[in-house]
C-alpha cells in the first residue's frame, strides 16, 4: 500500500522546506518535490517532522503500574510526537538487572504499545560480571546510579564498581549511561520541609560535577562508552567539552524541564516540580541552552519518571518523590522556550530525534529520508495551548506545566506510516513493536 503526504514545510536533511514523503508498507521509499494532488496535504500552519525518539522513560510496568504503564506510557509519547521510547530499568519491579526479569517487562509489554519501545537494563553491584547476558537479551545498554536510587533493589556503584562495569562493557563495546550525583555532596536525607531552595541546596551542582568528573576519568582509563543522563548544572558541560575533544567516548543529555522551568520559580510545597539532580536557576539554564546549540548536549530527553499523586503531592521536598513527567509535553516546552531565544525549530530536533537515536544505537531512526521507517508527527509550531495536567495521557494527572501557555501542538502520530494519534481522538491504534539490541524486532 502506497502513501503519498505533502506539506510546505518537511523536516530533511536538517532543513525545512516544500515535500512529498512517499512510503510504501510502512517504510519511506523517497522524498520528492511538493505535489499538492498528494494523497494528504497537511495544511498550511503545519509541518511534517520525523518521529521523537526518547531515550530515557519510566514506564514502570511490571510492578509499579499505579505509577504509570505501557498503555499510558505510550499514549503519552504518541501525543507528544514521540514514535520510539527507551524504557528505564527502574522504577519497575522487578528492576531490570537480569534476563529474567527483562522477560517480565517485555511480557507486561504485550498488546499494549502505541510506539515502538526498546529496554536499558541496569547495572548494580550484584550484576557486575553478568552485563553480556543482558545485553544478548536485547537491552541497548545499562544504567547505573553513582548515588542512591531511591528504590532498594537497584543499588548504587561505588568508584571501583564504576571501573570494574565500564571494564566489562569495553569488552563487548556496551553502553553505560550514568545517573551522575556524587554522594559524598549529598544532604537530603528525610524531612526538609516546604521550600524548594532548601531541597535544591541539599543536592548542589558540585555533586554532579565530581561525579561526571569521575566517569570521565574512568571511561578514559578503560576505553568504554559512557552517557551520562540529565545533566542539570551548567558548569558541568566545560568538562565534557574538554573530555570530547580528548576523544574520550562520552555523550551527554539533558530535559525540558531544565531547559524550560527556572528555581527561582518554582512555588514551595509543589512536589510536582521535585526532581534529581535538580532543577536549578535561570543562569545555569543558560549555560544549558549554550550546550544546547554548541553540539556540546547530544540529546534532549524526557527522563518521564512519574509516581501517583499521593506520593508527588506531599509538600516537603524531602520526602516528595523526585521524578518529572514529562514526554508528552517536551516538545511542545523546549520549543516555547526556543522560541523565546531566538533558536529555530531545525536546530532543535536533531536532539530530539537523530540525537537519543544514535546514543541508544537505534540506527535509521529520526529522519525523512528513504528507507527509514514512516515515523512521523504533524506539528503545528505557532498554535498554543494551555497545559490541563487531567487531559494529559499519562496515569496520574500531574505536570509541572499545568497552567502554563506553551506554544506548538502535536496534531497527529504516525507510525510506519500509519495514524497512532489524533488530537482530540487520542490514540487510535497499538501498533508497536519492541526493538531488540540485536536487531531483532518483535510484534508487541
Amino acid at each position: 500500500m502506497s502513501t503519498r503526504i505533502a506539506a510546505r514545510r518537511v523536516f530533511v536533511d536538517g532543513v525545512f522546506s516544500p515535500a512529498t514523503v512517499v512510503v510504501d508498507d510502512g517504510v519511506i521509499t523517497a522524498v520528492t518535490p511538493f505535489d499538492p494532488a498528494a494523497d494528504r496535504v497537511l495544511a498550511d500552519d503545519e509541518v511534517l517532522l520525523p518521529g521523537l525518539v526518547d531515550s530515557h522513560v519510566h514506564l514502570d510496568e511490571p510492578g509499579r503500574t499505579e505509577w504509570e504503564g505501557f498503555a499510558t506510557g505510550t499514549a503519552a509519547a504518541a501525543a507528544g510526537g514521540v514514535t520510539t521510547v527507551v524504557d528505564m530499568p527502574l522504577n519497575s519491579s522487578p528492576v531490570t538487572t537480569t534476563v529474567e526479569a527483562l522477560d517480565a517487562k517485555r511480557a507486561a509489554a504485550v498488546g499494549k504499545l502505541a510506539v515502538d519501545v526498546a529496554y536499558w537494563g541496569g547495572a548494580v553491584p550484584e550484576n557486575l560480571g553478568s552485563l553480556r547476558a543482558l545485553a544478548d537479551a536485547g537491552v541497548v545498554g545499562v544504567k547505573c546510579f553513582l548515588s542512591p536510587s531511591g528504590i532498594d533493589e537497584f543499588g548504587h556503584l561505588d568508584a571501583e564498581q564504576l571501573d570494574r562495569c565500564l571494564a566489562e562493557l569495553a569488552e563487548f563495546d556496551g553502553l553505560l549511561i550514568v545517573h551522575a550525583e556524587d554522594p559524598a555532596h549529598l544532604h537530603d536525607e528525610g524531612a526538609l520541609g516546604p521550600r524548594y531552595r532548601d531541597f535544591e541546596a541539599s543536592r548542589p551542582p558540585m555533586s554532579e560535577r565530581a561525579a561526571i568528573r569521575r566517569v570521565i576519568d574512568a571511561a578514559r582509563r578503560t576505553g568504554a562508552r559512557a552517557h551520562i543522563v540529565h545533566v542539570s548544572d551548567g558548569e558541568a558541560l566545560d568538562d565534557v567539552r574538554a573530555a570530547k575533544a580528548e576523544g574520550v567516548r562520552l555523550t551527554v543529555e539533558t530535559c525540558p524541564h531544565y531547559l524550560t522551568l527556572d528555581a527561582a520559580e518554582v512555588p514551595d510545597g509543589a512536589g510536582a516540580f521535585k526532581c534529581c539532580p535538580p532543577i536549578r536557576g535561570a543562569g545555569n539554564r543558560d549555560l544549558l541552552w549554550a550546550g544546547v546549540v554548541d553540539g556540546t548536549i547530544d540529546a534532549i530527553v524526557s527522563d518521564h519518571s512519574p509516581a501517583t499523586a499521593e506520593l508527588k503531592g506531599n509538600p516537603d521536598f524531602g520526602l516528595a518523590w523526585g521524578g518529572i513527567a514529562g514526554l508528552q509535553t517536551g516538545l511542545s516546552s523546549v520549543h516555547t522556550a526556543a522560541l523565546s531565544r531566538g533558536i529555530p525549530l531545525s536546530t532543535l530536533l536533531p536532539l530530539l530525534t537523530t540525537g537519543p537515536a544514535r546514543i541508544a544505537g537505534l540506527d535509521g531512526l529520526g529522519v525523512i529520508a528513504p528507507g527509514a521507517p514512516a515515523h512521523l508527527a504533524v506539528f503545528a509550531p505557532e498554535e498554543e495551548f494551555v497545559v490541563d495536567a487531567a487531559a494529559l495521557e499519562y496515569r496520574n494527572p500531574v505536570s509541572p506545566w499545568h497552567g502554563q501557555t506553551l506554544t506548538g501542538v502535536v496534531r497527529e502520530t504516525w507510525l510506519r506510516g500509519e495514524p497512532v494519534y489524533r488530537r482530540g481522538d487520542a490514540v487510535t491504534r497499538r501498533a508497536g513493536r519492541e526493538l531488540l539490541s540485536a536487531a531483532s524486532v518483535v510484534d508487541a
